[in-house]
């Protein structure tokens, strides 16, 4: 995960049952959490800003990431859609201007 940014665009990973997707998320970063490499960024945007809330379990995977020195994201204009910026727990917001230029640096992976 050396030199990656990870666009989380839901709050869950893969389509079909939402409980089954969110449990998969939260997976997925309880195991990214332990790697010794750790990407640079997570760029949270759509759906995948609530994952920055308490309302998801994955706020504590991304809160030891953001400790681990992971710098968390979350969109502006969505956090704005969905009125959640009262409720981030971790993370700061940015723009997409931020996320372009991470992208511009480093590659990219996409959940959705």
């Amino acid at each position: 995960m050396k030199n990656k940014v990870i666009l989380l665009a839901s709050d869950q990973l893969g389509k079909g049952d939402k409980d089954l997707g969110e449990g998969v998320l939260e997976t997925f970063f309880t195991i990214l959490k332990q790697k010794e490499e750790l990407p640079v960024a997570v760029f949270c945007m759509n759906s995948g800003v609530f994952t920055l809330t308490e309302r998801s379990l994955v706020s504590l995977q991304l809160k030891e990431l953001e400790a681990k020195g992971v710098e968390l994201l979350a969109c502006k204009t969505c956090v704005d859609y969905y009125e959640v910026e009262n409720q981030l727990v971790a993370g700061k917001i940015s723009g997409m201007a931020q996320f372009i230029e991470l992208a511009s640096t480093y590659e990219v992976l996409t959940l959705s």
